[in-house]
């Protein structure tokens, strides 16, 4: 191979390439997290609907895609190893456009988030933090198993879930909203665990300490399971005690069926990690609405 056939000769990133790098599929989290503190407030809606959307947009597209090209561009030596197709490492999106999608992407968010007021701002400032600090270096929090994905989890489940609680309430959240948001993203650390399975050959090199790399593949998703089951028993609880014994048993009916598919989860680690993230994962996301639904009822 000559060496002129290492350098690419691409200008501009494709449009394909762009939208792969911004990850569409991982939107939804925040998005629906967002849509459970705008549920959870306990706020009409009649009126408000812009800030409902906007915020929507905020969540998904813009703030979590500008964390995905940001990551991306960080992990760029990492994903030549795990995932060589992917738009950096394949020349799709050629030089540093990676960083300046992610640069103009994060602008983009604070300019949407001046528009939801200060709380909304607020939380805008605080989720384009995150996102460079779980990435970027120095500080690359990725590298941990442990602070890693519970920043994310925070970051994707209780940080818009608070803000959507917070813009359409135009103050701050309530305590119960708080301490379930919490909770909610707490156990999003678990979902973030089983993310890194499939990083696991290039995470090893490139001395990323993965839950999966520093456990092994068995310890890792026992730890992830009791990290995704443990806060929603908290929440089940709660929710009994502050008399909302129908939302209770229904986030435990769900439960159960994650219980269920966590054992056939943990025959097979590494080879049913992303099955799970496809079933169990939208059950522990279901009950986060039956949980907004009661937090509005309280209200």
């Amino acid at each position: 191979m000559a060496a002129s056939d290492l350098i690419p000769t691409r200008k501009l990133p494709e449009p394909s390439a762009l939208l792969r790098l911004i990850k569409p599929i991982t939107w939804f989290p925040p998005m629906w997290a967002y849509v459970c503190g705008v549920i959870a407030s306990g706020a009409a809606l009649s009126g408000q609907w812009a800030l409902v959307i906007l915020g929507i947009i905020l969540a998904g597209p813009i703030v979590c895609g500008m964390s995905q090209a940001a990551n991306d561009w960080c992990d760029r030596h990492v994903d030549a190893i795990n995932e060589p197709d992917r738009p950096i490492p394949s020349g799709r999106i050629p030089g540093r456009w990676g960083l300046w999608v992610a640069w103009a992407m994060t602008a983009l968010s604070l300019l949407v988030g001046w528009q939801l007021g200060p709380w909304g701002f607020g939380a805008t400032v605080l989720g384009v933090l995150a996102a460079w600090a779980y990435s970027a270096e120095p500080v690359r929090l990725k590298r941990s198993g442990w602070w890693g994905p519970g920043l994310v989890g925070l970051s994707y489940e209780t940080l818009p879930w608070l803000t959507g609680a917070a813009v359409l309430s135009a103050g701050a959240p309530a305590g119960e909203t708080i301490l379930i948001a919490i909770l909610y993203g707490l156990g999003a650390h678990g979902i973030m665990t089983l993310n890194d399975f499939k990083a696991l050959e290039g995470d090893a090199q490139m001395g990323v300490s993965s839950l999966p790399v520093t456990l092994g593949p068995e310890r890792a998703a026992k730890v992830a399971c009791w990290g995704m089951a443990l806060p929603q028993v908290a929440v089940i609880v709660i929710l009994t005690l502050w008399d909302r014994p129908f939302h209770a048993l229904a986030i435990a009916a769900l439960l159960v069926a994650q219980v269920a598919a966590m054992r056939v989860l943990l025959r097979d680690p590494e080879g049913r990690a992303p099955w799970y993230n496809g079933t169990g994962v939208m059950l522990y996301v279901s009950g986060m609405m039956i949980a907004a639904f009661a937090l509005r009822g309280l209200g």
